[in-house]
């Protein structure tokens, strides 16, 4: 819920909305979203039946709470709007450290966050949807995209590590 708020900080959501993205029941949200709102980390505001949020830019604590879910969330909350919009995506999926520590591996931090794109796609869309993804996550996002066919095969020794370790797949229609 926080990084749908706080990655998205121009974006006004439903209730309904932030228990969809957070897997949660919507008495829930509404409890966290009240405690928010007291608190003044969230301004809300009431259309005909529906309670709509956003985060508070002007909160003291708002830049340093962004960049703590950018950090250990963004790769899920981002790479969908990144990923989702090119043309030939079949499926994506995080892998390497990043995956294994959203898994619960222990390790270092990671460096960086690496993707792999399950689909038909031109090399520049790639090498575009990097750049803009290592803009927005402040880490160096590395893109390899593979066919459906390659994806598939098993003989592949890089494709066969990929499925066989930690590995992440990233939603590519989040919800409106």
């Amino acid at each position: 819920m926080l990084a749908a708020l706080y990655l998205h900080p121009d974006r006004e959501r439903t209730l309904t909305e932030l228990a969809e993205v957070a897997g949660v029941s919507a008495p829930t949200i509404s409890r966290d979203v009240e405690r928010l709102t007291t608190a003044g980390f969230l301004t809300a505001r009431v259309s005909g039946r529906n309670r709509y949020v956003r985060v508070d830019r002007q909160h003291p604590l708002f830049s340093p709470m962004a960049d703590v879910l950018r950090y250990s969330y963004g790769p899920l909350a981002l790479l969908p709007g990144v990923l989702g919009p090119l043309r030939g995506v079949e499926r994506a999926f995080i892998y390497g450290s990043w995956a294994m520590r959203y898994q619960g591996e222990l390790g270092s931090d990671p460096n960086d966050i690496d993707v792999l794109i399950v689909g038909d796609l031109e090399r520049s869309d790639v090498y575009d949807a990097a750049s803009a993804a290592t803009a927005m996550l402040g880490r160096e996002t590395n893109i390899r995209s593979v066919t459906r066919d390659a994806w598939a095969e098993s003989d592949d020794l890089f494709l066969r590590t990929v499925r066989e370790r930690a590995l992440v797949e990233i939603p590519l229609a989040m919800p409106s």
